[in-house]
């Protein structure tokens, strides 16, 4: 995944295809390829007991693997469902496990939403190979004329439905490794431990606040037990978060702009269409996008989706002292009555939901 983007590249609709017939939007192909990739990981997949005692794998990775149950154990300690994932390894040739596609009119922010049999829809859709996702946006933008985003992804998650394995593609070179797959396993239990059909952005927002306060305070009782958790690799990971957390600013800052710009009915959808160049512009100039990178209303979308709320979830965190167990009996009544809570099958601006649960 490049630079510009957060490493959490989650795809959580990509084996729906094993789950029913056809959903809306979804070309047939998408399902036998997704049953393939499934099929592929789960051929490829080593118990990690037995990876640990294989010399010709690298130690660097060997020592990570080794720490993947105390960070399960860790999560099951503050709510996080106990599940048979991430007992295996996979070691990919390839530098993500899916590339995921997403989409939205050329002058709205709106997510295009792909439904799937059981699992309901999402506002993106994920394929093993780089080939198939840049042939089904093409697709999508000669049929249907919308802005098109294609980006990789090193995790994903079945929500329990099979024993995810840990993939290589979850393990960066750098120093920050560690911190990273701590962060990548506590992200990827909370959606198999929490989760609304229908609604993308509230549980990405959600397993992205709650990995990232975990991820810290995984470390932080390393700490307290007397061992190294201020190292390097930690010291790291919180700079890449700082960055990308003014990123993410920046970006919502760039999104409101567009909203109120697509919203305008005094200009036409020329002039839209100007500023609309203009803005990207001046974030490619910003952050240095290299020219093969798509930039466009459906990449602004995704930071929308993954990261929105988070003080909201932070202030429901807070009204409950800090205990997780109260966080997540805070949460239970959005899973089991969701239609009173959202009042669209897709809601993205589900802040007030929060705040009425923090009260």
């Amino acid at each position: 995944m490049d630079g510009l983007f957060t490493r959490k590249g989650i795809l959580l609709a990509s084996f729906c295809g094993l789950l029913g017939s056809s959903g809306c939007g979804v070309p047939f192909r998408y399902y036998p390829q997704a049953a393939l990739g499934q099929l592929e990981l789960f051929n490829r997949a080593r118990p990690i007991d037995e990876v640990l005692k294989d010399v010709r794998v690298p130690e660097r990775i060997r020592g990570l693997l080794g720490e993947i149950p105390d960070i399960k154990k860790y999560g099951e300690a503050l709510g996080l469902k106990a599940t048979s994932s991430y007992v295996d390894y996979v070691a990919l040739d390839r530098p993500a496990v899916v590339w995921v596609v997403s989409a939205s009119p050329r002058l709205a922010l709106e997510p295009k939403r792909w439904n799937f049999p059981i699992m309901g829809g999402f506002t993106y859709i994920g394929w093993f190979s780089r080939e198939a996702a840049d042939r089904h946006a093409e697709e999508i933008r000669r049929q249907e004329g919308l802005d098109v985003d294609v980006r990789g992804a090193g995790a994903y998650s079945t929500l329990g439905w099979f024993r995810d394995p840990v993939l290589s593609t979850m393990i960066p070179q750098g120093v920050e490794a560690r911190a990273e797959l701590v962060n990548v396993i506590l992200h990827e239990s909370v959606h198999a431990t929490f989760y609304i059909d229908h609604q993308s952005a509230f549980n990405e927002s959600l397993a992205s606040f709650v990995a990232d306060r975990l991820t810290d305070g995984f470390f932080a009782r390393t700490r307290d037990a007397g061992g190294t958790s201020a190292d390097a690799g930690l010291e790291q990971w919180r700079e890449l978060e700082k960055k990308a957390s003014l990123r993410r600013v920046r970006f919502h800052r760039a999104y409101l702009e567009l909203e109120k710009l697509y919203l305008r009915k005094d200009i036409s959808d020329a002039q839209k269409t100007f500023e609309k160049e203009r803005v990207f512009g001046a974030l490619r100039a910003e952050f240095k996008v290299p020219d093969a990178r798509t930039l466009n209303n459906a990449t602004l979308i995704q930071f929308k989706t993954y990261f929105t709320g988070q003080e909201d979830f932070a202030a429901l965190l807070e009204k409950c002292g800090g205990q997780w167990d109260c966080f997540w009996k805070r949460l239970e009544p959005l899973r089991h009555e969701p239609e009173k809570h959202f009042e669209r099958r897709q809601q993205e601006d589900f802040p007030r939901v929060l705040q009425a649960l923090a009260q």
